[in-house]
């Protein structure tokens, strides 16, 4: 953990907080994704204190900034949905962390680069529907899902949450979009909804007891970067066309994609 933080470690997590939360709020993932790699460079920093500053920032309701400025805009979710899929989170993550104690890191590494192939994969297939003109038909903003499929959908994020370390919005967005039909601006609002809630906080407890603490500094730094970013990248993302969405959130998972390829080739 460090000892301590100079200014260009404090600007430093500012900055990585603005950046990952800006992708957040644009995106409707949560920031997990975008975090640690960046944490884990920062001079003694660790992989362990990355993710667990990760995890901690994320426990705090950074990303209702977002939510807040969809909904002011007309694409806000429904408690009933993001209560059903937060119950599925729950139990999706505890099965996760319990298989991920049982994974080599190498194969852990690969099953994250099948995973977002498999995420990509979604979001290519699935394209609005067309009338004869060629126009697309828009989409219901938030079908009435059934709660076994909202909960589904929950259990899904929640296992990847815990089986591979992140943050579960990407699973939340693409399955929504694509397996019940949300419009990409309701299914990006719901995902900020459910990381708005305190989740990962059995996790945050198990890194906290191992490392002794956390360097509460650059959390705090990182949160207000968070909270910023969050707020400008949803504000962006109001302003977007549905395409232009999709288009940017399969650019993100194919960039995290390759990113993790060459971590897993490199440590070979």
């Amino acid at each position: 953990m460090l000892e301590s933080l100079g200014l260009v470690q404090v600007l430093g997590g500012l900055a990585i907080g603005v950046f990952s939360g800006a992708v957040g709020g644009l995106l409707g993932v949560s920031p997990g994704g975008a975090l640690v790699p960046a944490l884990a460079l920062m001079p003694g920093l660790g992989q362990h204190d990355a993710q667990a500053v990760s995890l901690a920032a994320q426990l705090l309701p950074t990303s209702l900034a977002g939510f807040v400025r969809y909904r002011v805009s007309g694409h806000g979710a429904s408690w009933r949905t993001v209560a059903w899929i937060s119950a599925g989170f729950l139990g999706g993550a505890w099965l996760g962390a319990r298989g991920a104690s049982h994974v080599a890191d190498a194969t852990l590494r690969w099953m994250f680069v099948g995973y977002l192939l498999v995420l990509a994969t979604l979001v290519v297939l699935k394209s609005p529907a067309k009338t004869g003109d060629g126009a697309e038909v828009a989409q219901a903003d938030e079908p009435h899902g059934t709660a076994v499929a909202l909960g589904v959908v929950g259990m899904v994020a929640g296992a990847s949450s815990g089986l591979l370390g992140i943050g579960g919005g990407l699973a939340i967005t693409a399955l929504l979009t694509v397996a019940l039909r949300y419009s990409q601006h309701r299914a990006q609002a719901v995902s900020l909804a459910v990381n708005a809630l305190p989740l990962a906080l059995p996790a945050v407890l198990v890194y906290a007891s191992v490392a002794n603490g956390l360097p509460w500094l650059l959390l705090g730094c990182v949160v207000i970067g968070l909270w910023i970013g969050t707020a400008a990248g949803a504000r962006l993302a109001t302003r977007l066309d549905e395409r232009t969405l999709r288009r940017y959130f399969f650019v993100l998972v194919i960039c995290m994609a390759l990113l993790m390829a060459y971590r897993a080739a490199s440590a070979s």
